[in-house]
């Protein structure tokens, strides 16, 4: 019986040997391939950061060897260091640098980007490059040309000692921080060079992206708790028998607030609300209500969205746009000024179209940049004059007096021409000064929003 049993066991038990064989052979094959695919992934995106990087000095020699008075070769070269900067951060970004210190260096070619094309996209016949500008792409050649040499010294290494790029993956998943592994000390070598260099100033447009929004300029007194609790009672129009908790945030920081929630007695949905502590300005609020099928329209929605600002403290708010995604209505509102758009002093409003009131509103935009009383100049552009640098193509639909933060960081007084071209409807701003495109949008506007 035992004979017999083995006789069918033996053969079968091989069998699965053989197959747990090929099958661990397939896998680790199969494994290899992969590892062999990222492998070559990774050192084609090194080499061609490094190549990118020489490229990049080059172009900002080029561009500095000319004279100062030639537009068009600055404006062509502007255009090849924004392009050779984007390759150059593409690549990076396809390299296992994620736990790697490379921060500065990513910061540093962003800033690079951000300057060259905001340089390179005005109108240099009328705002040519300044001193400081040229001071500036001096001063980045310089480094570029650090840069590329230390990368080069990197690649020569990768490639004379075999190195790979594996490796460098596996030593930064892992505590095996290796102090001899030559790419990962190549890369600090950089960061650490990058995080030297001196400060530029680039400007106000390029500084505006990375400047963080002080809260300091709201001013105001420093409220309590207990008073966020009576202003919570209020905005949420809740009784005195209402539960109110409140939650202070990043206590000690400048970023300090302040989370009220609010429940009534005998209902399942709480009111939450979000209040500066310098102040105790009113940023967001949010009714957690179930929201139904719809039964009212857009513009139904956005008169109820108008009176309920009016009630929370924004008085005279306009909708600029009105969008619905199923029962929700998203819309968003600017205050005026004489008759002007302040577009800075925004708030956006989320409404429930069941009912058409408002489960909630952002207005962080608003509460920073809000004033009392700007000083907006008169139009030195007639309408007339405005409407002839549009498109003869484009169709009007509305105009308006529009002010406005453009590319610069500056706030400009604009016509915005509302209409249609080409198939889609757009948002035009023209300086209401010397007529300059100020910005173009692609609007999807709702029948709610009113455009007049």
């Amino acid at each position: 019986m035992y004979r017999r049993l083995s006789a069918i066991l033996f053969p079968l038990t091989a069998l699965l040997l053989v197959g747990a064989l090929v099958w661990g052979y397939q896998e680790n094959q199969e494994k290899n391939s992969i590892l062999l695919k990222a492998e070559n992934q990774y050192q084609r995106a090194f080499h061609d950061l490094s190549f990118h990087m020489e490229r990049l000095h080059g172009e900002l020699g080029n561009t500095l060897a000319v004279n100062s008075a030639a537009s068009g070769v600055h404006r062509k070269g502007l255009v090849n260091v924004w392009r050779l900067t984007s390759e150059a951060q593409n690549e990076i970004n396809q390299l296992p640098l994620t736990l790697l210190p490379f921060s500065q260096t990513e910061e540093f070619l962003s800033k690079i980007s951000n300057f060259s094309y905001k340089a390179a996209v005005r109108d240099f016949t009328k705002k040519p490059l300044t001193d400081g500008e040229l001071s500036n792409l001096k001063a980045l050649y310089k480094s570029s040309g650090d840069i590329s040499k230390d990368l080069q010294e990197v690649q020569s290494k990768v490639i004379t000692n075999k190195l790979r790029w594996m490796d460098v993956e596996s030593a930064l998943a892992t505590e095996d921080k290796a102090e001899d592994n030559t790419i990962i000390d190549g890369f600090k070598t950089v960061d650490k060079r990058v995080a030297a260099y001196p400060e530029l100033d680039w400007g106000p447009s390029v500084a505006s992206i990375y400047d963080k929004r002080s809260v300091k300029k709201l001013g105001g007194k420093p409220v309590t708790a207990e008073e966020i609790k009576q202003k919570a009672l209020k905005y949420a129009d809740a009784g005195a028998n209402a539960q109110i908790q409140v939650v202070e945030n990043g206590k000690g920081t400048e970023w300090s607030s302040y989370t009220a929630t609010v429940n009534e007695p005998g209902s399942k949905e709480a009111i939450s609300m979000d209040f500066t502590r310098e102040g105790g300005l009113l940023i967001s609020y949010n009714n957690n209500r179930e929201v139904g099928q719809a039964q009212v329209s857009m513009k139904q929605a956005v008169a109820k969205a108008v009176k309920f600002l009016e009630r929370k403290g924004f008085p005279q708010m306009t909708a600029v746009s009105a969008d619905r995604y199923d029962n929700l209505g998203n819309m968003t509102f600017v205050s005026s000024q004489n008759g002007v758009l302040i577009y800075p002093e925004k708030i956006t409003v989320r409404t429930g179209l069941d009912t058409g009131e408002p489960v909630g509103f952002q207005a962080s935009d608003y509460v920073r940049e809000h004033q009392e009383k700007r000083v907006i100049p008169k139009p030195q552009l007639s309408l007339a004059e405005a409407r002839k640098m549009l498109n003869p193509d484009f169709k009007e639909l509305y105009h308006r007096l529009a002010w406005i933060e453009n590319d610069d960081a500056t706030e400009v007084l604009t016509y915005e021409f509302g209409g249609k071209i080409n198939g889609s409807q757009y948002r035009i701003y023209l300086n209401a000064s010397d007529g300059i495109e100020e910005t173009v949008e692609e609007v999807r506007t709702s029948s709610g929003a009113q455009q007049q």
